[in-house]
């Protein structure tokens, strides 16, 4: 089935074969000279010529000092959105141990005119139940006409807490949102219902604000997400009630993951091919470092408000962004995938000058990439913005997405089956916590050493497969295996999700084009907040549905396997820009063939590539269009134009992003 933008399809114009003149590009009048014959339309088989990792960045400075400079600046903001991220967690930790206030009013007259001690005033108060403790939700109250006696053999009945609850923690915060509003017996399910809510802002700010960063752009989404989350930020603090707090969370969910989205497709996009795994992961050890110090934090802080106030400040800092546009640009290369060819080329000009490339002469590449883009963008062509409906009309990148969004929500969904092996491992909170976040560190640092040398496809390939089996066994055997080899398959399981997860949002984020990265990647990071969401959902029901939720995230991992092998490999390979471009990635074969293996006779064989080189081509353009215009003649014939910004007229105004890419043959 045709995509919606290939209605437009027109091919560029090529230059002849050698032995003929060279063509004028098409910004040039045909009576200029006659010396020009008309070009000929390129060949449908051709890669584009404007490929933006192959011709353009290199050209403008590759990943150069600026270009660093501005994946470095991301970095702090995968730290600031870890630390308002995790910082739910200490918000809703239940305390370790907790009961009921006594009420003396609950208490016969006899007992009140003793004289008895706290203890003696607590065995009368409170029931004691075996092999937990004091009770956590129920009261002793007496018959006020009881006739004198033991106190102990009064008639009384149990009843709910009248006063409150006392509480006893030893880690985390000593005020929490649970310990605030006294969320416990009958109101527990106030505080997974909270967790579920934040995760329902994180699905909604993925799908909404990244459809954003397709039409208005990266920076514009980002800017706007950092204001109005770090307002949200501060409205937190002063809450007052459970469901405004509930409320500004989920507010301030949707906006933390604008910051996510845009910072890391920006970081992405940014980089050449060789440094995107490595830039992405060190962003993975910043949020890793966020999460380590939230411990500390919660110490010092000892009461919630203060932490959230803590964890809003690194949100404020990100304010000065706005300041400066060459500290956080808009992406160059989204700007030309939407034909946005003069901001485009403004953005280009300005990145190349901060990479320390030239562009005073015609023979430096930078202004040959202008010459270029002087052929291949009409100036007056109008932005052409895709929506992420429009992957409903496509076949290879829908299905892509489709897989990628299943093994992250598998990636994040099974965590809870392997920290809750943990949790009855041991029942110290940060045990379970730095064992998750160890795991996450050593997830990201297997994934920089490895994915580079194996690919993409065949780490997500085993991640899957030991996370499946670590759930298979974990399920079936937990019975009959000593603790200690629960715990190293519950460690094991959840390093490999975690590596799933991790990995799943990048090989999303490299075969998702261009035009709609925003829009589709975040319905593949939505996904993975129903994972998160998956958990409390469980809680709400008391752990009632544990086994059932082991069993299908078990079959699910198993059944990833199987899609896994339909996705491409993008391992040092080009960013797709176009649908067009999403279109043509194809999956390759499990084996390599075998060397010296003749090839089918039936298999249609490329055309050898002409002796044509782009470059030279430029540069005649750019020598031809200088000559001609400090020629008097031609001064009334040629368009008054400066040099870098002639740009051609000769296509139609809104092409197919793959089309106008096509290389001139």
């Amino acid at each position: 089935m045709p995509l919606p933008s290939e209605a437009s399809y027109c091919p560029p114009l090529v230059p002849p074969p050698p032995g003929d003149p060279p063509p004028l590009p098409p910004s040039f009048s045909p009576r200029a000279s006659p010396h020009f014959t008309a070009p000929r339309r390129a060949a449908p088989h051709r890669r584009p010529a404007m490929d933006f990792d192959s011709r353009i960045l290199p050209r403008i400075g590759g990943f150069g000092r600026y270009s660093r400079a501005v994946v470095s600046c991301t970095w702090p903001c995968a730290f600031a959105v870890a630390l308002a991220f995790f910082s739910d967690v200490f918000f809703t930790l239940l305390p370790d141990s907790y009961r009921c206030r006594t009420d003396p009013s609950l208490l016969p007259r006899v007992v009140l005119l003793l004289n008895l001690s706290e203890e003696a005033l607590l065995n009368l108060s409170v029931p004691w139940v075996p092999g937990s403790g004091w009770s956590r939700c129920e009261l002793y109250r007496y018959q006020q006409n009881s006739s004198n006696g033991p106190a102990e053999d009064l008639p009384r009945e149990a009843v709910p807490c009248t006063r409150g609850w006392h509480f006893t923690t030893s880690a985390g915060l000593h005020s929490t949102y649970v310990t605030e509003w006294n969320l416990v017996c009958e109101n527990y399910w106030k505080v997974p219902l909270q967790h579920v809510c934040f995760m329902m802002g994180c699905m909604l700010g993925y799908i909404f604000l990244g459809t954003l960063c397709d039409r208005i752009g990266r920076r514009q989404v980002f800017l706007f997400s950092v204001v109005i989350s770090s307002l949200l930020g501060v409205a937190v603090c002063l809450a007052n009630r459970p469901v405004v707090f509930l409320l500004l969370r989920l507010c301030e969910g949707s906006t933390l993951s604008g910051i996510f989205l845009s910072s890391y497709i920006t970081r992405l996009e940014m980089c050449d091919p060789s440094h995107r795994l490595m830039m992405t992961m060190i962003g993975g050890f910043f949020a890793a470092c966020a999460e380590l110090l939230l411990p500390g934090l919660a110490v010092l802080c000892r009461d919630w408000p203060v932490l959230q106030a803590v964890a809003t400040l690194p949100l404020l800092l990100l304010l000065s962004y706005w300041c400066s546009t060459s500290i956080f640009p808009e992406s160059p290369r989204w700007l030309l995938a939407t034909h946005q060819v003069l901001q485009a080329r403004k953005s280009l000009q300005s990145i190349s000058v901060r990479n320390g490339v030239c562009l005073g002469e015609e023979m430096y590449p930078a202004e040959n990439l202008l010459s270029e883009m002087d052929v291949a963008y009409p100036e007056a062509s109008e932005p052409c913005y895709h929506h992420v409906l429009e992957l409903h009309h496509t076949r290879v990148i829908g299905r892509n997405g489709l897989i990628l969004g299943f093994t992250l929500f598998i990636g994040t969904g099974i965590q809870y089956c392997f920290t809750r092996n943990l949790h009855s491992f041991s029942h110290r909170f940060y045990l379970s916590y730095f064992v998750r976040v160890a795991t996450g560190v050593t997830a990201c640092g297997l994934l920089c050493l490895t994915v580079d040398r194996f690919g993409r496809r065949g780490i997500l390939l085993l991640s899957a497969i030991v996370t499946g089996l670590s759930s298979l066994l974990l399920l079936a055997l937990t019975q009959y295996l000593r603790s200690s080899l629960v715990l190293i398959l519950s460690v094991l399981g959840l390093l490999s999700s975690q590596a799933l997860a991790m990995l799943s949002v990048f090989f999303a984020s490299e075969v998702l084009p261009t035009v709609v990265r925003g829009g589709a990647l975040g319905l593949v990071l939505a996904s993975g907040c129903v994972g998160m969401a998956a958990s409390s959902l469980m809680e709400l029901q008391n752990n009632g549905g544990y086994f059932l939720h082991n069993v299908v995230f078990a079959s699910f991992a198993v059944l990833s396997v199987l899609c896994i092998m339909l996705l491409p490999e993008t391992k040092r390979k080009p960013l797709p820009d176009s649908l067009k471009e999403g279109e043509n990635q194809r999956r390759p074969a499990l084996f390599s063939s075998q060397p010296g293996r003749d090839a089918l006779p039936l298999l249609h064989n490329l055309p050898r590539d002409s002796d044509y080189n782009p470059d030279s081509y430029s540069r005649l353009v750019s020598a031809t269009k200088k000559m001609l215009a400090k020629d008097r003649p031609y001064r009334d014939i040629l368009p008054s134009q400066h040099t870098l910004l002639a740009i051609g007229n000769g296509l139609p105004d809104c092409q197919d992003n793959g089309v106008l890419h096509e290389d001139n043959s």
